[in-house]
């Protein structure tokens, strides 16, 4: 039987290889938290099964009748056009959840968590790699929008590297990173890897892309261990994202913008040292690193509360950041 309160509202970052779905009552106090697979169907056949198991899993953790649901707010993953509500909307449709529901990238819950509806520039790199900017006006602008694409996920840093390393541009300073490399799928040789290659690696292109995606973080740490093959690579996905989040940068009226950088390859130690070495030389505006206020699946809450009209008070922030402390 659920507890007396006044209502509670459902946030989910659906953003990478899994669903994170939090529960809140009004006041920000969390009352559950679960964690399940991709609900993009560009990464996961179950994406929508994985979605209903997080949200009833969430529902029973808390305690929560769905009638008591006043909102939900879901940043989901590939949510780029109108046309991908036809896939988004049915992620949520669970028997006696009838609240109103707010359907936005992934991006956007990052950056409402981060800053809070303030302006800035969240920059992911991860499981997918997308920069989003909330100008001072308000104004919500997206790399894509520009049909700029920064190959900075982590699937992408990995197959860029593998494929380095078949083209023969390697040398001695490499030698660690071949090995994990040729260990990782296997391969007794550099030869024996291309035969992998001609079979395309992987059949399935979601276990393919995920199977990349481990791959990275021996690129990443190659690249801090002077890796020159794991540089280059590292070096190329940087400068994408310092040229996208310049170009967002430049519809900022303000000469300093607040930008965060998220994600397993963004916050791998190589990246956060060259990212904040390329910010500093910044051409169109001077800018303020800074660390996420929120995770992004708090931000969906936090987004919930808005859609609601909540105003967002100290006493809610501090709720809901002990929440996300403990």
């Amino acid at each position: 039987m659920s507890e007396k309160r006044d209502g509670t509202v459902i946030g989910i970052d659906g953003g990478g290889t899994h669903t994170r779905v939090m529960i809140a009552d009004l006041s920000g106090r969390v009352l559950s938290y679960i964690q399940s697979g991709s609900s993009s169907i560009y990464k996961d056949l179950r994406a929508k099964e994985n979605m209903h198991q997080a949200m009833e899993e969430a529902l029973e953790q808390a305690r929560v009748n769905p009638a008591e649901v006043k909102m939900l707010a879901a940043g989901v993953a590939g949510l780029d056009t109108e046309s991908d509500y036809e896939w988004v909307q049915p992620l949520t449709s669970l028997n006696g959840l009838a609240c109103p529901r707010k359907y936005v990238n992934d991006a956007v819950v990052a950056h409402y968590g981060a800053f809070l509806a303030e302006p800035g520039i969240v920059s992911i790199s991860g499981t997918g790699s997308i920069i989003y900017a909330r100008t001072e006006t308000g104004r919500e602008i997206k790399n894509y929008d520009l049909h700029h694409y920064a190959a900075s996920a982590a699937r992408s840093l990995a197959m860029e590297a593998t494929f380095e390393l078949l083209a023969g541009n390697s040398d001695d300073s490499d030698s660690d990173l071949t090995r994990d490399i040729l260990h990782f799928w296997k391969a007794s040789n550099v030869q024996e890897l291309s035969l992998l290659a001609l079979q395309g690696f992987i059949k399935e292109p979601f276990e393919r892309n995920r199977k990349f995606a481990e791959l990275a973080p021996f690129v990443t740490k190659a690249a801090m261990q002077h890796s020159r093959l794991a540089r280059l690579v590292c070096d190329r996905a940087i400068r994408q994202i310092a040229v996208g989040t310049e170009l967002l940068a430049s519809y900022f009226s303000e000469p300093e913008v607040s930008v965060t950088f998220m994600g397993s390859v963004a916050q791998s130690d190589y990246f956060q040292q060259q990212l904040t070495a390329a910010m500093a030389r910044g051409n169109n505006k001077k800018y303020r690193l800074v660390q996420p206020a929120f995770t992004p699946v708090a931000g969906a809450v936090l987004l919930a509360y808005r859609e609601l009209g909540i105003e967002i008070t100290p006493q809610i922030l501090s709720n809901l950041s002990y929440a996300c402390k403990t």
